[in-house]
């Protein structure tokens, strides 16, 4: 079975492409490797055996959309990375954000209604609850105005997808709704690989730890918190991955039951900027450095979810501790920069 996994060079979309050739699926890959390096792939390579089929362009390109699906034939599934995603960056470039992340969606359904492919996983954020108003949050929690451009295009997009099913009832649609995906691949060949300085806390703690850069960033220490840090639910890369699997699978068993539906994907668990960072120092016994800085537009004081939903009905659950991810984006961080010496 044929699966097009866009963006599938980033972050996400590499471990994803991992999971599904090791199921068995035959993975082709599109990316313009905007935000991620073309020697992801052999890394995935080294864990799997194999290489995926990789197109490299972008997919707000229709010409280059219709070309390459001329080209490719017989798939079955699409999963959609494909798309920018730092809060603070799109409250700086909100144009950039609407531009990229709609026109690629609008292509994408476009060529999927046209080439009669029924199936597609859509990758989404919790940022579309914005601040929930009940904590953990469920899937059936008020979506709360969004609170950045990112998150506008998260609502906007599956807003889009509903209203394409609901006039095309041979598509399906799982929207999975990520908490915050860190960590790294236990055989230590692939991980998260910024463009430039890091957004997220997780790489810009291991570049910190590692001497790239100076000094950690906090974004503020006067929130409604314990510890006056935001408080987050990091939920394991490879744990989150599998969920794509588990979303495709029960939209292949199930066809048609119910066409889209959204699934909370988090470890159920919330965690503060300062409890990542001391459990960082505890795993690796290496202290950083970090400044308190004002807080950033767009974040959100405290968010975690309830994965009842996917635990029940994907058969799916994250089972990787705190420790165990940050340990394996710290291994990341090494083999990765001793690599680049090499």
């Amino acid at each position: 079975m044929k699966v097009l996994v866009t963006g599938g060079t980033g972050y996400i979309g590499s471990h994803t492409v991992i999971e599904l050739q090791q199921a068995g699926y035959e993975v082709i890959i599109i990316d313009n490797l905007s935000n991620s390096n073309i020697e992801v792939l052999d890394g995935i390579h080294k864990i799997t055996g194999q290489y995926p089929i990789f197109e490299k362009f972008d997919i707000c390109n229709s010409q280059d959309c219709n070309n390459f699906f001329s080209k490719y034939k017989g798939i079955t599934a699409v999963i959609h990375f494909a798309a920018y995603k730092a809060v603070g960056e799109s409250v700086e470039k909100p144009l950039m954000y609407y531009y990229n992340n709609l026109v690629s969606l609008l292509n994408l359904l476009d060529k999927i209604l046209s080439h009669n492919i029924n199936y597609l996983v859509y990758s989404s954020s919790c940022t579309v609850y914005g601040q929930p108003e009940s904590l953990p949050v469920a899937e059936n929690a008020p979506v709360q105005e969004a609170k950045s451009p990112y998150g506008n295009t998260k609502q906007i997009s599956e807003e889009i997808i509903k209203d394409t099913i609901h006039a095309n009832k041979k598509i399906s649609c799982i929207s999975l709704r990520y908490f915050n995906p860190i960590g790294a691949h236990p055989n230590g060949f692939i991980g998260e690989l910024p463009i430039g300085e890091p957004n997220n806390l997780v790489p810009y703690i291991t570049q910190t730890a590692y001497g790239i850069r100076e000094y950690l960033r906090v974004f503020g220490n006067n929130y409604n918190t314990h510890d006056g840090t935001c408080i987050r639910d990091y939920i394991d890369v490879v744990d989150l991955s599998k969920a794509h699997i588990a979303a495709l699978q029960r939209m292949l068993v199930h066809k048609n039951i119910n066409n889209f539906e959204v699934f909370n994907l988090g470890a159920g668990k919330g965690y503060s900027v300062m409890e990542v960072v001391q459990c960082f120092e505890k795993v690796t016994g290496i202290r950083l450095k970090y400044k308190i800085l004002n807080r950033r537009p767009g974040d959100i004081e405290r968010v975690y979810a309830d994965p009842q939903k996917a635990n029940a009905r994907l058969n799916w659950k994250a089972t990787t501790s705190l420790d165990n991810s940050l340990l394996s984006a710290w291994n990341w961080e090494k083999y990765y920069r001793k690599k680049l010496n090499c």
